[in-house]
């Protein structure tokens, strides 16, 4: 069961499949008496799926026998015990996926050519995710983050790691004394090479970094490359290139904490500056409608927001859940909405937006 959205891996799931691709989806919980239903409500959607599949005359044969085989392994993976909340099984000819993310779902069973994802992209959205740059002389170390935890990435060509030359004594009589660990030519090599690597990391996935390590091991990364220079901040702390993920969520929780408190001030302004010069939308169906023009530059909305609606003609109108026409996620199709043509997203707490209907754009015109 995979936790680690990223928009690499929205775009691959958002990409066309071989029909069908069956997306089930449904909320689930993280503590009892709640989760007791989640076991049974996966069996009902599976069921569902699987009759969707048999009944449907434009899927073949073959693709009917494997995609129900793919969704069985799918189920196998599923792990209620850790579950977040909400729960993704992709299942397509030669494929399945199974996502679990801090945002709850629907519950919904889909066959298309595509993979329903927009909860995944709000979810991936709403968990703020960053990195951690870990440096040392002789470790650097890559974390990825979010709300709920924080992982060391084994990829992305970290975890880098050398063995510092042991000094030379002849060298030491030569200069009066040991050379600094971070004035020598090899480990200011080495910090350039992680200067590199995590270039080609924020290129491909674009997170807040903070950049942590003693305050020589930041003062040479910020002379040999770009990186440290341009981080959202950098933390006075040694020994995390060694550190469990604990210790690192804790020393940089803080940072987070500030960064988070300016992001929500920023965004508050923006709105205002919007509301003056009249590119301002508030209220779901204004907003809604805004998102389906592509004209939000700014979306905010409140962390627990959500919303049932139904579409009256062009404006949205409150519906209960078992209405023909609902719409449960509405608010995670406006988000993926105005992620898809280039709006930055702020997610704020419940309440700020009280007088706005909990949701409000700065519009590009």
């Amino acid at each position: 069961m995979r936790h680690a959205l990223s928009p690499t891996v929205l775009a691959e799931l958002r990409r066309p499949r071989r029909y069908p691709a069956v997306s089930i989806l449904m909320p689930t919980h993280r503590r009892e008496p709640d989760n007791a239903k989640d076991p049974v409500r996966l069996r009902t959607l599976l069921a569902e799926a699987k009759e969707k599949i048999q009944a449907d005359p434009a899927v073949s044969r073959a693709d009917r026998i494997d995609v129900l085989e793919q969704l069985d392994r799918g189920l196998s993976e599923v792990d209620l015990v850790h579950a977040e909340d909400g729960l993704a099984i992709l299942a397509a000819p030669g494929e399945h996926q199974v996502w679990s993310f801090g945002r709850t779902a629907p519950a919904r069973v889909v066959l298309s050519d595509t993979f329903l994802t927009r909860n995944l992209v709000a979810a991936q959205a709403a968990e703020r995710p960053y990195w951690v740059l870990a440096i040392a002389a002789d470790r650097v170390v890559l974390w990825g983050g979010n709300q709920e935890r924080v992982t060391e990435e084994a990829g992305h060509g970290f975890p880098l790691v050398r063995t510092p030359d042991v000094p030379d004594p002849q060298r030491q009589e030569r200069t009066g004394g040991t050379p600094s660990t971070f004035s020598d030519e090899e480990t200011k090599s080495f910090l350039r090479q992680a200067d590199t690597e995590i270039g080609k990391v924020l290129a491909t996935d674009r997170r807040p970094l903070y950049v942590v390590g003693d305050a020589s091991a930041l003062a040479l990364l910020d002379a040999v490359g770009s990186i440290a220079k341009e981080a959202t901040e950098q933390i006075r702390h040694g020994g995390l290139a060694h550190a469990d993920a604990e210790t690192v969520r804790q020393v940089v929780a803080p940072a987070l904490r500030a960064q988070a408190d300016r992001e929500i001030d920023d965004a508050l302004a923006r709105l205002d500056a919007a509301r003056g010069r009249q590119e301002y939308a508030a209220g779901l169906d204004e907003v809604w409608q805004a998102a389906g023009d592509g004209r939000i530059t700014h979306l905010v909305v409140e962390e627990q927001f959500r919303a049932i609606v139904r579409a009256d003609g062009e404006h949205l109108v409150p519906a209960e859940a078992d209405e023909p026409g609902a719409r449960e996620d509405i608010v995670d199709e406006v988000i993926e909405r105005s992620l898809d043509t280039g709006a930055q997203v702020t997610f704020v707490p419940d309440d700020t937006l009280s007088q706005a209907g909990h949701v409000a754009a700065a519009l590009r015109y």
